[in-house]
């Protein structure tokens, strides 16, 4: 790459260039590129270089420690709340507040047995299926569609416990709606509202839970091979300490390379010394004394 520079200026400067850029500027930036051309100063911007592409490397890696943790402590945060009653943060219909994203909430009501399954899953590597059902909510007689959990196959979903349930867990908006292929019958390609108010009567809340505890405990043939699906943080941003690492990290990047430019110019400055005093007129009783 420096070759290339220096090439390109060498031409400039000897007049390939427009006019604008044949100036004393122009001269010292090649003299400054001949230099750098030089071995020993092309073995020290390959070393440079490796460095630079570290403390890059260093700065991402600072920064992905800086948005793990920051998930992590939101986490916390939010967990750390007691969950409570759904209505009273949250009415049927009502758009999604960002600020209550895994926010613990409980509800008590009576499940459908009108329960939907959701393709192309992930849990702990293994893809597989959600299943949701449908839960009126005693208070307000709206239905909250509530994550009962995973399942590797539809056969393997369990029926709805009978009777009223209280169940606890985070809080999700609704997802977007599913643009791939249309998913076999029955199920469906993501927790669509706009798609299960068509599918479950009355009102709907514009969320869902992902379902961390249930009372009284479900039989086993409500459970069945069903695994819980933990709730995800969303964006949290990303945590000062580490990001302020990250960008130390690119710092010293930008100052090797610069430090590298700096001793280019001084090797340079040397050469021309040394050229000037070659040059210098020597004093009329240099050679006296050569006879």
């Amino acid at each position: 790459m420096v070759v290339g520079i220096a090439s390109l200026t060498l031409g400039v400067a000897d007049g390939l260039g427009p006019p604008s850029f044949r100036s004393g500027e122009a001269f010292r930036l090649r003299y400054v590129l001949e230099s750098a051309r030089k071995p020993r100063n092309l073995a020290l911007l390959a070393v440079v270089v490796l460095v630079v592409v570290a403390f890059i490397q260093l700065g991402r890696w600072q920064l992905g420690v800086a948005e793990d943790q920051s998930a992590k402590d939101a986490l916390e945060k939010a967990r750390s709340q007691a969950p409570v009653p759904v209505q009273t943060l949250l009415r049927p219909h009502q758009d999604f507040p960002n600020s209550l994203s895994a926010r613990p909430v409980s509800a008590t009501g009576t499940f459908g047995a009108d329960q939907v399954i959701v393709a192309n899953r992930r849990l702990e590597g293994r893809t597989g299926y959600w299943v949701v059902a449908p839960l009126r909510v005693e208070t307000t007689g709206a239905t909250l569609p509530v994550l009962r959990g995973f399942v590797s196959s539809p056969e393997d979903a369990p029926p709805v416990p009978r009777g009223t349930v209280t169940v606890s867990g985070g809080l999700a908006p609704p997802e977007s709606p599913y643009a791939g292929d249309a998913p076999p019958e029955g199920q469906l390609g993501s927790i669509d509202t706009s798609v299960l108010v068509g599918r479950w009567p009355g009102q709907l809340y514009n969320a869902f839970v992902f379902q961390e505890a249930e009372s009284p405990t479900p039989a086993a043939e409500f459970v069945g091979s069903m695994q819980r699906v933990p709730t995800p943080v969303g964006d949290s941003g990303i945590r000062g300490r580490n990001a302020a690492y990250a960008l130390q990290w690119w710092v010293f990047a930008a100052f090797a390379l610069y430090m590298w430019w700096r001793i280019v110019r001084e090797d340079r400055r040397e050469d021309e010394a040394a050229r000037a005093a070659q040059q210098a007129p020597r004093e009329p009783g240099d050679n006296e004394g050569r006879d």
